[in-house]
């Protein structure tokens, strides 16, 4: 029996059974209206059948990841592509427990697509399974990779919460100061997501076009006995490349409307081929991000989050404040143990220290300071409705580029989690 490919179908049932539990929750919120019966009536019925959706699509996720486990030989949380997607289940399962105490239908409509998102991206990563390396190699990856998870996972619900109370609150036909700034930053936050997804579906695009373009750059490295010694380091791009690494040469490049070498070279102070392949995605995400904010826009006739709003009509914003308070007051606990005290025992067995301000300690503690600051305004200065909801949503975007951004762009003990 072929687990790992057990995993994989697993996995690709989970995304699809949240894709459908999705859309019954925009039916049951949405479409209350259309229904002959009573509109509480409707919502509690599609909002049932979304849930048991929901819990089956969690049940796949659960099913890939003990399979991937069997497979791998260890907890499948060591790289990119692992931990994105257990970060996902872990999503579900706060999302879950959030519903169950609140029973808002609404809430699936904001929550799954976080983890839809989240599974998308991780699938931009390799998927084969690898050896875990030394560093690795400890009980405690299991104990520190789940706390931390799950307490970045309520921080997730916490977000959509936020984000469901804003764009239910907000004026978006204001004309004054306060109302303009709101609606830029609710505008900006959608604008955020749906670059997130462009960029998955441009990565996907090219790679089912089977796109691919690879440069060379002379590198001085050490041998084992000190000696330096010049090697070719090869660039591997999997989209189309606008900025060429700095001071490096083609070596192969499929053509892309009509156009056979890049147009352009990365700045000269961008060092390193990873750099200007990192810039080149940086690009391509904001073009895509941009083409398809554009379009929806187009489609819509309004801003994003106006088009949203009336969704949301009818829904006491109070319970949403609510329910994004709870989520993020659940996670910071779980949170503290796993990415601070877990990750501080493990990190003095492994290099002898418990703290090294190495970049991702450095964001880890950025963000629990972050969550630190919400719970005390919060409950010490009273900070509800639009502020507690804006610190929730800027949290998540810090949290996400703790996760996405210190490992792919900043170099560190921890860049192996990028591998």
């Amino acid at each position: 029996m072929n687990f790992e490919t057990i995993s994989s179908s697993a996995l690709l049932a989970a995304f699809i059974v949240y894709c459908i539990a999705f859309l019954v929750f925009v039916l049951a919120v949405a479409g209350k209206g259309w229904s002959s019966r009573d509109p509480q009536e409707h919502v509690k019925r599609w909002g049932r059948f979304a849930f048991a959706a929901s819990v089956v699509g969690f049940a796949c996720h659960l099913l890939f990841f003990f399979t991937r486990w069997y497979s791998a030989g260890h907890i499948p949380t060591s790289n990119m592509y692992e931990f994105m997607t257990f970060l996902a289940m872990m999503i579900m399962f706060a999302f879950i427990i959030v519903y169950l105490i609140y029973r808002t239908p609404v809430l699936g409509m904001f929550a799954l697509p976080v983890g839809i998102i989240v599974i998308a991206y991780a699938s931009v990563f390799p998927h084969e399974v690898q050896p875990l390396i030394p560093a690795l190699q400890s009980y405690w990856l299991k104990i520190h990779v789940t706390t931390a998870a799950t307490g970045e996972a309520f921080f997730a619900v916490g977000f959509a919460g936020g984000l469901m109370y804003l764009l239910r609150t907000i004026d978006f036909k204001g004309t004054s100061k306060a109302a303009r700034r709101e609606q830029r930053g609710a505008e900006f936050t959608l604008f955020t997501i749906v670059t997130v997804i462009a960029f998955v579906s441009v990565v996907f695009g090219f790679h089912a076009a089977g796109y691919s373009a690879q440069f060379g750059k002379q590198v001085t490295v050490k041998d084992p006995q000190g000696v330096e010694q010049t090697v070719t380091q090869k660039i591997d791009y999997v989209l189309p490349p606008l900025f060429q690494p700095y001071d490096s040469q083609l070596i192969s490049m499929k053509p892309f409307l009509g156009m056979d070498k890049p147009p352009m070279t990365s700045p000269s102070w961008m060092k390193g081929g990873n750099a200007g392949r990192k810039f080149n995605t940086v690009v391509w995400s904001l073009l895509a991000g941009l083409i398809l904010y554009a379009i929806l826009r187009l489609v819509a006739r309004r801003r994003l989050g106006e088009a949203i709003q009336p969704a949301l009509a009818g829904i006491d914003a109070e319970d949403l404040d609510e329910i994004s308070y709870r989520a993020i007051a659940i996670g910071y606990p779980i949170y503290t143990l796993g990415a601070l005290i877990f990750a501080m025992i493990w990190a003095s067995e492994a290099w002898g220290r418990f703290w090294g301000w190495d970049p991702k300690e450095d964001w880890a503690l950025i963000t629990w300071l972050f969550y630190a600051a919400f719970l005390h305004l919060r409950l010490s200065r009273g900070w509800q409705g639009k502020r507690s909801a804006w610190l929730a949503v800027v949290g998540f975007l810090v949290v996400m580029f703790t996760l996405i951004g210190v490992n792919l762009v900043i170099a560190g003990l921890h860049s192996y989690a990028g591998v």
